[in-house]
Parts: C-alpha cells; sequence; structure tokens
C-alpha cells in the first residue's frame, strides 16, 4: 500500500501538476506534445534573453573601457605610508611590516600597468630615512637587494624598465651594483617605466637639475635665456620618462601632504589622500583612486 502511494505522490508531482500548469498556461489541452512545445518556447526565450544581456555587458564594457582609457593617468606616484603602523597593529615586527609592504608595492605595480598606465613613480625611501634606527635602514636596504633581484625575471618578461633615482652616495655597494645591472637589463624597454626613489628628496632633485643648469651656462652649452620650465624639466631626474610629471599622486596612511617628494613635478597634479595604510592598499583601493581621478577628471576638465 506505501508503495502504490509513493507511486502515485511521484506520478503527480513529476508529470500530472507540471501538465496542468503548462496546459493552462498555453491554455492548450494537455498532452506531451504540448509539454514538449512549451519547454522548446522556454528554453529559446531564455537563449534569446541571454544573449540580450551578452551583447548589453559587452557594450557596457566597450563603453567603460573606452572611457577609460580616455582619461587614465598616464603617470601614478605614490609614497608608500604606514608599513611601522601596520606592524604595531598585528603585533609584529617593522621588519615584518616593511616585507609585507614590499611585497604589496609590487602586485600594485603589475596591477597599475595591467590597466594601461604608463609611469609608476614609487617614493620607496626618502633622504630623511637614514635618520631610522640602523637595524631598520639595514632591513630595507636588504629588502631592495632581494626584491631586485627575485623580480628581474618579470621585469624582463613583462618589458618593464626600471629606474632608480636619488642620490646614490650612501646606497650600500651591493645594492648598488644590484641597481645598475637592472638598469642595464631594462633600459630599452618602452610603454612601462617603473620608477623607484631611493634617497630621494624633492628639494635635492630641485638642486641638482639648478646645478647642472648653471654647469651648462659655465662651460657655454646653454646661455641664461635659455633656462626656462621645460629645460628645467629636463635635468629633473624624472626625466627618464616619457610622461614626468605624475596626473595622479596617492599618499596612503591619511597623512595629508606631499613631504618631500616631486616638489617641482607635483604642480598640477590630484593628490589623493587615503586612511588605509600602505600594506592594506590592493587592487580594491587603487580602483577606488581611478574613479576618484575620474571623476575629478570629468568634472574640472582632463590635464593637458
Amino acid at each position: 500500500m506505501l508503495y502504490l502511494f509513493s507511486v502515485v505522490f511521484t506520478f503527480l508531482a513529476l508529470f500530472l501538476i507540471p501538465g496542468l500548469f503548462i496546459s493552462r498556461r498555453l491554455r492548450v489541452p494537455l498532452s506531451l506534445t504540448n509539454i514538449l512545445r512549451f519547454i522548446k518556447i522556454t528554453a529559446s526565450k531564455y537563449d534569446d534573453e541571454e544573449e540580450r544581456n551578452d551583447d548589453k555587458r559587452d557594450a557596457m564594457g566597450e563603453k567603460e573601457k573606452r572611457a577609460r582609457n580616455r582619461i587614465m593617468p598616464k603617470h601614478v606616484a605614490v609614497i608608500l605610508d604606514g608599513n611601522r603602523r601596520w606592524a604595531e597593529k598585528r603585533g609584529l615586527g617593522t621588519s615584518e611590516g616593511h616585507e609585507a609592504g614590499a611585497r604589496r608595492l609590487l602586485e600594485n605595480a603589475k596591477d597599475c600597468f595591467a590597466m594601461g598606465t604608463n609611469t609608476i613613480s614609487l617614493f620607496a625611501f626618502s633622504t630623511e630615512n637614514w635618520e631610522r634606527p640602523q637595524d631598520e635602514v639595514k632591513c630595507l636596504m636588504a629588502l631592495f637587494e632581494k626584491h631586485f633581484r627575485a623580480e628581474l625575471p618579470f621585469f624582463q618578461r613583462d618589458k618593464i624598465k626600471i629606474s632608480v633615482i636619488g642620490n646614490r652616495a650612501k646606497i650600500p655597494e651591493s645594492l648598488l651594483g644590484l641597481i645598475e645591472e637592472v638598469e642595464e637589463a631594462t633600459k630599452r624597454y618602452e610603454g612601462k617605466n617603473l620608477i623607484i626613489a631611493i634617497d630621494y628628496s624633492g628639494r635635492f632633485d630641485i638642486l641638482q637639475a639648478c646645478k647642472s643648469l648653471a654647469t651648462k651656462v659655465k662651460d657655454g652649452l646653454i646661455q641664461v635665456e635659455d633656462i626656462n620650465e621645460k629645460a628645467m624639466e629636463k635635468e629633473l631626474l624624472t626625466k627618464c620618462s616619457e610622461f614626468p610629471n605624475p596626473d595622479l599622486l596617492i599618499r596612503t596612511s591619511g597623512e595629508q601632504r606631499i613631504s618631500n617628494f616631486f616638489l617641482w613635478q607635483s604642480a598640477y597634479t590630484e593628490l589623493y589622500f587615503p586612511t588605509v595604510l600602505w600594506p592594506d592598499f590592493g587592487e580594491a583601493e587603487y580602483l577606488e583612486a581611478l574613479t576618484w581621478y575620474q571623476q575629478r577628471q570629468r568634472r574640472f576638465g582632463r590635464r593637458v
């Protein structure tokens, strides 16, 4: 008896009730032919809807891509701030904070290039950073060596030109030799420029540019009247890029100042100050910065 009840219930659930629904929906007699016809019509409508949605997504994707390309910053500069605070919040050592920051640096650079940015400048070690504890400075120098050596194959594979700017007088010989090796191996690449500022300050950059111009005047290569903004820019350390002046400068950790970084180059730069600490500044945070930049450009007009 129980078996017979189960068979009847299964028949009602699988065939009769859906069949009655289909018959009522199509307003036709209940039959296997009409049930199959209903299934075919429904499947066809679903396919058509999916095709329309795909077309709509493709159109939106192309529109977004074109809009992004029109106002994508060619040069993004970043002040990497917050490694030590990030470590302290987690009960970690300072060196672990810097290691996390170094990993984030490379990940973010890859994301920026993937989105179409031509030049990325990273304020990795300021002139003032030499005043930090000796153990911390040694840790930072060791991190530079480690990642330059480990990432050189990636730089070559993706054809990324590496330029290290700053005062090289105090940089350890082993790191200096590696920097020269990386720069030599990548100097012919175009389209992707990664500028890493080590022992850099904006004042030093302007001062060395002025000295260079003064030497050229003294040697008779140029006249005083030849000195103008374009001549100055050709002497600044960012001359290594096709786009020497950043369109967007990001400083993490909430500090709302550019300190001693790109003082000349940032005269017309959009400045963005997120509160997130550098090791937590990932792809989502960069997209927020990019959206903010694009909204500024739409509102006030793109800087030429």
